[in-house]
Order: structure tokens, then sequence, then C-alpha cells
């Protein structure tokens, strides 16, 4: 027959031993990969609006800069005449 202190250390060290597997469980990754990793991040990151918009907003930039200096021209040419 076992002592009560070794039926309380065995049930120690068998709850010591279910935190221990939680801990583990707790700090496990859930991508299998750092590409995973960052394909999810990019893919958050995009649904915020992070990568979008600066381009476009660049792109009418130039787009309109690029008008505005035709218009320019145009002016510049009729006025010769």
């Amino acid at each position: 027959m076992s002592s009560p202190s070794n039926r309380s250390a065995a049930a120690a060290a068998l709850s010591l031993e279910a935190y221990a597997e939680q801990a583990g469980a707790a700090l496990a990754c859930a991508y299998s990969s750092s590409a995973e990793f960052d394909a999810a991040l990019i893919a958050e990151r995009r649904a915020a609006g992070v990568y979008g918009p600066k381009r476009q907003r660049r792109q009418m930039l130039i787009a309109g800069a690029g008008i505005m200096a035709g218009v320019a021209v145009v002016i510049a040419v009729i006025q010769l005449l």
C-alpha cells in the first residue's frame, strides 16, 4: 500500500506533466513554415490597405503631372501661333 505522501507526490507529478503539455501547446506556432507565416502576414496587411493605396496615388500623381505638362506645352504652342 502506498503512503499518502507518495500519492500526493504522484498526483503532483501528473499535474505538473499536464501543465507542461498545455504550456507546450500554447507555445506552438500555427504556421508550419516561415513562408506560410509571411504569406499570412502580407495577406493581413493587404486587407488592411497597407500596400494598395500608396501605389495608386503615386501613379495618379504622375499621370496628372504628365497631363498638366502636356496642357502647358499645348498652350505654349498655341500662343506662339
